[in-house]
């Protein structure tokens, strides 16, 4: 996916949040560098998201984690004028799937919210997340924590509700804007990241089995 292109498509004064950056001269610049040009030479989604030899798991998971966090901001930040409080009053993603939010601070018991106050919510907390050192260090060196692949699957199946919300009650707007093939290409690589190393259960995929079945196989 293009980056000069994508952001002519999507506007950047609606990202959702300030996008988390990687440090040039880190090895995360480094990973992040190498999957973008993987992207960006038109390589094969399948192969583009298998770990490189050599290369350590965990940071190459954190590299995708806080970039398909910026993407997939960039795709909610493109349709949220659309999402209210009267067009979407509950977090679904059609009449089969609702989705309620739960934190450790104020939801404590899993809570029917409107569309948009749940992303605003979802937003926060894994930005929270992905910018806390003990989960997500940035120096080279400092172990990942036990817990991480645990956090980053609830990161990811969180991140998967977004492009079902987005799928199924917004995808005319994708289409009119004519970006559809920039949101199909990050869902893909979304899908295929999530697949390969296993982040995501397969019952958490279902809203979205029959489009991902034409889209990605």
């Amino acid at each position: 996916m293009s980056n000069p292109f994508l952001k002519q498509v999507f506007n950047k004064d609606k990202t959702f949040r300030p996008k988390r950056k990687f440090e040039p001269g880190t090895q995360r610049f480094e990973l992040h560098k190498k999957a973008q040009a993987s992207l960006n030479a038109g390589l094969d989604l399948r192969l583009a998201v298998q770990l490189p030899p050599g290369e350590d798991l965990h940071d190459w998971v954190a590299v995708h984690v806080v970039d398909f966090f910026n993407r997939v901001n960039l795709i909610y930040g493109t349709i949220s004028d659309g999402c209210t409080e009267q067009s979407c009053p509950v977090m679904s993603g059609g009449p089969k799937y609702e989705y309620r939010w739960q934190d450790e601070r104020m939801f404590r018991k899993p809570t029917a919210l409107s569309a948009p106050r749940y992303m605003d919510l979802l937003m926060d907390w894994i930005e929270a997340q992905i910018n806390n050192e003990d989960l997500f260090p940035t120096n080279v060196g400092t172990p990942f924590p036990k817990n991480f692949l645990q956090t980053v699957r609830k990161i990811l199946s969180r991140l998967f509700r977004v492009f079902v919300h987005v799928y199924i009650h917004h995808f005319d707007r994708i289409a009119q804007m004519g970006s559809e093939a920039h949101v199909n290409t990050c869902y893909k690589h979304f899908y295929y990241f999530v697949k390969e190393f296993s982040l995501i259960d397969t019952k958490e995929l279902e809203p979205l089995k029959e489009m991902t079945a034409r889209m990605c196989h």
